[in-house]
């Protein structure tokens, strides 16, 4: 097996996006277990860090376990998680109108929020599989009545088994065209959560990399963290799709085990 670039086994830290980079789904992808085992072997710090605000890091703990990989709770955060702590700081003890799922759900009443369908400070929306026109309907009135409205990311698409599906951009934009109310998305790339991330890994920004699998959030979030940036194809992007973005990844490779030599 080939070594990675010296640039990169320098780095002391990863932030490494889940979808797209680790699995499709519920399918992991190949030469995912040789990179974290390379990451371990080398002492590496690392924290997956997703957009998705579905699970919380026990349940990814889990998630990956069946897929045969084992690694510890502390290495995972979430746009729940970020939304959660953002909502805690500005509005402690607030109430939130919530289309999401558990992941969320659990983050905010852990962070003192409280559920409230009638006079929320704010509605606050994920990814969900069990989104309704009453749902819709209800976060429209809210929003209508006052109340701020979050979204947990900016993604509109998210790969899977199946191919690529709707995301929470996309689920959120009914709610925004009816209200003319834009809503303030917390996961990459927004700084806030990537501040966090970095804190979480203890490292100075410049000792960090990134790995995603998309420009408009993985990689732009990167650089505007002065982060290293890696792009693998094994996601949403494509080599024709880079050229529509004004800015580039520092490394461009197929899939995370071709950034350790993995043919």
């Amino acid at each position: 097996m080939a070594s990675p670039l010296p640039a990169i086994s320098e780095k002391k830290a990863f932030i490494i996006d889940m979808d797209g980079v680790i699995y499709h789904g519920n399918k992991l992808l190949p030469h995912v277990p040789a990179f974290v085992d390379w990451l371990v072997d080398n002492n590496k710090q690392f924290l997956f860090l997703t957009n998705s605000s579905e699970r919380a890091p026990r349940e990814l703990c889990h998630k990956l376990s069946r897929m045969g990989l084992s690694i510890s709770e502390e290495h995972f955060y979430t746009s729940a998680l970020a939304t959660a702590s953002f909502l805690s700081n500005q509005c402690p003890g607030g109430s939130v109108y919530v289309i999401g799922e558990p992941g969320l759900v659990n983050a905010l009443y852990d962070a003192g929020l409280s559920m409230n369908d009638y006079n929320p400070d704010y509605v606050v929306f994920g990814e969900t599989r069990s989104l309704s026109y009453e749902k819709i309907e209800r976060a429209v009135k809210l929003v209508q009545r006052g109340a701020k409205l979050i979204g947990t990311n900016t993604d509109l698409t998210a790969p899977s088994e199946n191919g690529i599906i709707p995301a929470c951009r996309a689920l959120i934009s009914p709610i925004e065209m009816t209200t003319g109310k834009s809503a303030y998305y917390i996961g990459k790339p927004n700084p806030l959560i990537m501040r966090h991330a970095i804190k979480k890994l203890g490292c100075h920004h410049a000792e960090v990399a990134i790995i995603g699998d998309r420009m408009d959030t993985d990689i732009v979030a990167g650089i505007e963290s002065e982060l290293d940036t890696i792009l693998v194809l094994s996601g949403v992007t494509t080599l024709d799709t880079i050229n529509l973005f004004p800015y580039r990844p520092t490394y461009i490779y197929p899939h995370v085990g071709a950034i350790i030599g993995e043919e």
